[in-house]
């Protein structure tokens, strides 16, 4: 998992948390707000925890939010394993930096957004897309739910 910036068209920024499966390049979630805190992620994990199969270990940065006193609890009350990246190094976390960078592309960029319901409404059909329609070479060209439900 891993944060993307943007801003609105008044200047006001905001946040998309990426949360991406690493075997099947789905994005398994995307949480949109203008701030993020660390008890925000661990809620939006358990709720992806109640609609999925939970993780093993979920790789992040050394970020704040992901090092916070909220995400140690609820790693120890979920039993999911945090893995942090080495300061410096994203290629730690592959997967969700060269997605960060597809989002960046396909949605962020290509949208002049003016309130928080419309980035949430075309992050979401972005995610629509990229998970169920979008061809992924490194998948034998199948969208990652797809490749999800060959590989079960």
């Amino acid at each position: 998992m891993d944060f993307v910036s943007d801003q609105l068209s008044n200047g006001r920024r905001f946040r998309v948390l990426n949360v991406v499966d690493d075997y099947s390049r789905e994005m398994v979630g995307q949480l949109v707000s203008v701030s993020i805190s660390g008890r925000q992620v661990a809620r939006f994990l358990s709720q992806l925890i109640d609609q999925r199969e939970k993780p093993a270990k979920v790789i992040c940065d050394n970020g704040t939010e992901f090092t916070s006193k909220a995400m140690f609890f609820w790693s120890k009350e979920t039993g999911v394993e945090l893995g942090f990246i080495q300061p410096g190094k994203p290629t730690q976390n592959a997967f969700v930096e060269s997605l960060n960078g597809k989002f960046r592309n396909e949605c962020l960029n290509q949208h002049w957004f003016r309130t928080m319901d419309e980035a949430r409404y075309e992050v979401d059909l972005w995610r629509e897309h990229y998970n169920n329609v979008r061809p992924h070479s490194s998948l034998d060209y199948l969208p990652p739910v797809e490749y999800a439900k060959r590989a079960a």
